[in-house]
């Protein structure tokens, strides 16, 4: 049986369009064209920042960061970000007697911003916060750390089949591919990419994540 369940954050949980908006605004271009940007270099395997530096060769993105913050521009999260399935699946595994656990790839002041929020989940972390991110197998042995659960017991929820299935899985965890987010949708049946392979890896592929509650009381197999 799944005895604890641990989410990937952007676009598993939270919605970027936020995020992607203020960088388009910051940026001083329409935001239609940096999401299309966004959206060609992430086709292409390549880092989804490649798009700022598409609109502005040569970028310091930390430094951008920075001055984002010190204009009071800086990254904000609030309850319209959050996907509408997220509160009513995290609370119903709750229920279920599992322990919920956020883990993604995401700044510290995300963290931050999440434990604000009061999500129903038990503990969050972000890739900042603990110096190593996603793919990397020492992301998934905090991961395991912070779930209390052996790796058999332990479901990881993303979107990323690169750097979530497939890491996870390495590690021994199950794993769910939720069909979400630019990442997910572009690799879900493409039968050409290395991608689509690790997407394939996932114990179940999902929908939304108010299928999980149902999956999680069943029997593993």
């Amino acid at each position: 049986m799944i005895e604890s369940v641990v989410f990937d954050i952007g676009s598993t949980l939270v919605r970027e369009d936020r995020y992607w908006g203020d960088w388009a605004d910051w940026l001083g271009v329409p935001r239609h064209t940096l999401s299309a940007l966004v959206g060609a270099v992430v086709a292409q395997g390549r880092d989804d920042k490649d798009a700022i530096r598409l609109v502005r060769p040569g970028v310091d993105i930390d430094a951008e960061w920075r001055a984002r913050e010190a204009a009071g521009r800086g990254e904000w999260l609030d309850e319209p970000d959050v996907y509408p399935d997220v509160r009513s699946a995290l609370g119903g595994l709750r229920e279920s007697g599992l322990r919920v656990v956020l883990a993604g790839n995401q700044s510290l002041r995300a963290g931050e911003l999440l434990r604000e929020l009061g999500l129903p989940v038990d503990a969050v972390a972000t890739s900042s916060e603990w110096g190593v991110a996603k793919p990397d197998p020492e992301f998934f042995r905090r991961v395991l750390e912070l779930g209390g659960a052996a790796p058999g017991d332990t479901l990881y929820v993303g979107d990323y089949p690169a750097f979530d299935i497939r890491p996870a899985k390495a590690a021994g965890l199950r794993a769910a591919h939720i069909r979400r987010g630019p990442w997910a949708y572009l690799w879900a049946d493409r039968a050409d990419t290395a991608d689509t392979a690790d997407a394939a890896m996932a114990d179940w592929r999902i929908d939304s994540l108010s299928e999980l509650v149902e999956i999680v009381a069943q029997p593993s197999v």
